[in-house]
């Protein structure tokens, strides 16, 4: 079992960020420790929300409040994802190069949530902060299409994956379902579900692959956890489809 810090959006209901991530982390036999970037009823995409962002100054705070009490002692992994605040994202990275020092092969993955759909849905300091102060970090990281192609300034992908400079890349909504994992620059295309199309999947299912790769690349080598958790995300799409929240059990 390997202790992980998850540092995301937190939902009540209709599971993206952290309530994606951590679930199937804890499935996979894995310690959590969740810090919210953000509270909220509902996603988004379910209606407008009720809820609140969580302060620098506070995220900041917790972050040294468990260095305090011992609970990164045995850190295996960060997996960082929203974030409502460039003061947010440079918080975290402060504490992510700390961890760095003092746990030798820390994972980071680094889920850049950003945009999608050719826009930004974060404000741009957000953006630039990521790519800026978080991605030189990260270990592994799972953009979509749109923010590679943002993150890095070009539209190529292999060459976009290369500048990013980020050992283990997965990127997602490529046209024709690939996802691609940069070991050794290889990908898995996605079956294709009439279902899927004529339903609707509901949002998080990039949440949740960032988590499920994560949890399967702390027990597996890249190849096989990348192997491993697109079965579990295709699983979860189906059992999903038509639904108005992701289904994760």
């Amino acid at each position: 079992m390997a202790r992980v810090l998850c540092i995301s959006s937190q939902t009540v209901f209709g599971p993206v960020g952290n309530s994606a991530a951590a679930p199937v982390l804890q499935a996979l036999g894995h310690e959590v420790l969740q810090i919210p970037t953000v509270v909220l009823s509902n996603h988004p995409g379910l209606g407008k929300p009720a809820g609140q962002p969580t302060p620098a100054a506070l995220i900041e705070e917790m972050l040294q409040r468990l260095t305090q009490v011992g609970a990164f002692e045995g850190l295996s992994a960060v997996l960082t994802g929203y974030f409502t605040s460039a003061a947010q994202v440079i918080a975290v990275a402060k504490q992510i190069v700390i961890l760095k020092a003092k746990h030798q092969g820390l994972h980071v993955l680094v889920d850049p949530v950003i945009g999608d759909h050719g826009q930004l849905y974060v404000g741009r300091d957000v953006a630039e902060t990521i790519r800026d102060q978080l991605l030189p970090l990260a270990t592994g990281t799972t953009p979509n299409l749109f923010e590679l192609t943002w993150l890095a300034g070009m539209d190529d992908v292999p060459q976009a994956v290369k500048k990013l400079g980020v050992n283990e890349t997965i990127v997602t909504s490529i046209p024709a379902g690939a996802t691609h994992l940069r070991t050794e620059f290889y990908g898995i295309a996605t079956k294709h579900y009439d279902i899927i199309k004529q339903q609707g999947v509901p949002n998080g299912t990039g949440d949740y692959l960032a988590g499920c790769y994560l949890g399967e690349r702390l027990n597996h080598p890249a190849e096989a956890a990348f192997q491993n958790a697109m079965v579990r995300l295709e699983q979860v799409i189906t059992h999903s489809a038509g639904s108005s929240a992701l289904k994760l059990s």
